[in-house]
């Protein structure tokens, strides 16, 4: 979807009549679009005072042209304009809920995949994702993406296994070299266990192969990584 698509309808020269601080804060905010932008950011690019930013703030929350938004990825409260929505590296995708990891929906889903996998015996991605829109089995609709995701990091977990079909016994359905999943080796008849991977955030989080230490997603930004190694 493009920019353009994300937009509301225009309103009607809006920020029109605006003292010159608050267009200058309006304006750099609106040329983040969908990325958002946090208070210090605004004061380094805008060479406001930070009173001056705040106030600033306040007045273009009061007028509607900004919103303050939760980041997934870095502390402190960040600034959109009205008419964008934010992006995935921002909102956290569908694994996020205001700013927080959906950790309860993530352990169902690896909860229901560990149980398709067991009695698939051998599955691929695809299998599993056809398996839940045949079945119906939660409140909402889970894409392809999102039980890829959801299988690699189960993967890590080592709550199941990744292999490649040899075409023969259990694979016979599979295409010879057509990666799958299947449980451990003596895990069959075992209820999906919590590993220890999975005390840390790390573990539960579906992005993890996108975290990287100089990346956007990172050890050093992730909030519920910081608070883990305190306590």
């Amino acid at each position: 979807m493009s920019l353009l698509q994300k937009r509301k309808k225009p309103q009607s020269n809006p920020g029109k009549g605006l003292a010159e601080s608050d267009q200058l804060v309006l304006d750099t905010i609106r040329n983040k679009g969908e990325e958002a932008i946090s208070k210090r950011n605004l004061q380094y690019e805008t060479k406001l005072p930070a009173t001056a930013v705040t106030k600033c703030i306040k007045n273009l929350i009061a007028l509607s042209l900004i919103k303050e938004i939760p980041h997934a990825q870095m502390k402190g409260k960040h600034y959109i304009a009205t008419e964008f929505n934010p992006s995935n590296n921002v909102s956290g995708g569908v694994w996020y809920v205001d700013g927080h990891l959906d950790t309860e929906f993530i352990e169902q889903l690896k909860d229901l995949c560990f149980k398709i996998v067991k009695k698939l015996k051998v599955a691929t991605v695809e299998g599993v994702y056809e398996f839940f829109k045949k079945n119906n089995l939660t409140n909402t609709d889970c894409t392809r993406q999102q039980i890829s995701e959801i299988i690699g990091v189960m993967v890590l977990e080592n709550l199941i296994i990744e292999v490649k079909s040899s075409g023969h016994g259990e694979y016979h359905s599979i295409p010879v070299g057509n990666v799958c999943y299947r449980c451990p080796v003596g895990n069959l008849s075992q209820g999906l266990g919590r590993a220890g991977l999975a005390s840390v955030p790390c573990g539960a989080c579906p992005r993890i192969r996108e975290c990287t230490p100089d990346g956007l997603i990172s050890p050093s930004s992730c909030v519920y990584y910081t608070k883990w190694l305190e306590f």
